[in-house]
């Protein structure tokens, strides 16, 4: 029982729920257990007819997101009619080797309604548009770095002992926290731009509130940009969800980069970890101006595959984050075998473009079943003429040897995060990606 709570924990990000309440079916943590399943050939149209040729995949693809969306994650939302951006402050940071800009994000000339502050750090000596790393921040672009210039996120924020959230509020003690390299998610700002990338990041609180309690989740959660939407129909089943929410504003980031001249918004790098990295994958799925894919320790929902039933399952998604998934997910309760999809069609929806997977030992985040999701979705990379995920068997911790050119996939142990050895793998793999010199 105290490993079960341990990982509740470790899923929620904080110890607000109690087993009784987190697990409508306990997790399945023993390897023997797992019953056969059958997984869906991406190559194969719902009406049984296989693809022929590489322009098949256009609908295969359109027809792959339609059934995510009518059956997990909602409705994604169209780009919006009109954004205006808002340069609030910028100046230099990292010893003058930065270039710091803020950016305000309104959906409308008058500058009112839901708007989202983007913090973009250029290198500042590169030569021409560079590469950029974007992803969402948990509690504030002012956790990037200890500059003063960066105001503290005024956003609804899950209560945190660790970083001192209470009644919602993010406190100044937050400033800088991603810098410490003790931290289990380091941002380090002066390592990516001394690599060439610049880094482009917004806080999910900005979007829309993630409430860490089932009854707030029905009415708080649908806040903040979700007003760009208009009201709820509630005789729907696939109403857009907070994690399609989190999505749309990593596509949002693109089209603020799109307007900066120092950076090449063709070679964006989209990440994130946890539910945002649920969220990278997501928008890296669903749209393809993302150069390279990289989501970080995903868990149920995101990278692994949910008929293995091995970790979290649909059971506690729907019970602990209802807002996360929309209400036709919930008929996979306890019935995952009825699913006529699985992960691995998600991961597929990124190709041709470069995935990587990166992954970490808790058994409540299933590593191996993101492994197993990567090699179910490789044949795609192949039939459209990629490498697709490297031969052999689930690596070991470290082991490097299933990161191929276009698909891949690697392990650590330690603690829930992005640690420096993911944002390494992270870099050599866009590196490479991009065609930035690296072998």
């Amino acid at each position: 029982m105290k490993l079960l709570q341990g990982l509740a924990l470790v899923a929620v990000g904080v110890g607000l729920f109690t087993p009784d309440a987190v697990f409508a079916r306990k997790p399945n943590y023993d390897e023997s257990l797992v019953k056969p399943y059958k997984l869906e050939d991406p190559l194969v149209f719902v009406d049984g007819h296989k693809m022929q040729k590489a322009e098949d995949w256009v609908a295969r693809r359109r027809e792959i997101l339609g059934i995510f969306q009518r059956e997990m994650y909602g409705q994604m939302p169209p780009p919006p009619e009109n954004i205006t951006l808002e340069t609030f402050e910028e100046g230099t940071t990292i010893s003058d080797f930065v270039i710091r800009r803020q950016i305000r994000m309104w959906f409308n000339s008058e500058k009112k309604g839901p708007k989202i502050d983007w913090l973009l750090l250029i290198p500042k000596f590169a030569k021409g548009p560079v590469p950029v790393i974007l992803f969402l921040n948990y509690r504030g672009n002012q956790e990037v770095l200890l500059d003063k210039q960066i105001p503290v996120c005024e956003g609804w924020s899950r209560n945190n002992e660790k970083y001192g959230v209470t009644e919602h509020k993010i406190p100044e003690s937050t400033r800088g926290a991603m810098t410490d390299p003790n931290c289990s998610s380091p941002c380090p700002v002066g390592m990516l731009t001394a690599r060439g990338y610049a880094v482009a990041t917004a806080c999910y609180c900005d979007v829309s509130p993630d409430p860490d309690k089932p009854e707030m989740q029905d009415e708080l959660a649908y806040t903040g940009i979700f007003e760009l939407w208009g009201k709820r129909d509630p005789a729907r089943d696939d109403n857009t969800t907070a994690l399609a929410a989190w999505a749309w504003a990593l596509m949002r980031g693109v089209d603020m980069l799109g307007r900066q001249p120092e950076v090449d918004a063709r070679q964006v790098v989209v990440t994130g970890c946890s539910r945002l990295g649920k969220a990278a994958l997501i928008a890296g799925a669903f749209d393809d101006r993302f150069a390279v894919v990289v989501p970080n320790q995903t868990g149920g929902g995101g990278a692994p595959l949910a008929k293995r039933d091995f970790g979290e399952n649909i059971s506690t998604e729907m019970r602990m984050f209802t807002h996360w998934y929309c209400k036709a997910y919930g008929k996979y309760v306890d019935n995952e075998d009825a699913m006529p999809f699985d992960q691995h069609l998600l991961l597929a929806c990124v190709a041709p473009r470069p995935l990587l997977i990166l992954g970490f030992d808790s058994p409540w985040f299933d590593t191996k079943g993101e492994y197993l999701a990567c090699t179910a979705a490789s044949p795609v990379w192949k039939f459209l003429g990629k490498s697709g995920l490297p031969d052999g068997t689930w690596p070991d911790d470290f082991d490097t040897s299933a990161i191929g050119r276009d698909l891949g996939y690697v392990r650590r142990p330690g603690p829930h995060g992005i640690s420096f050895y993911d944002w390494t793998w992270l870099m050599d793999f866009a590196d490479r990606a991009l065609g930035r010199g690296v072998k």
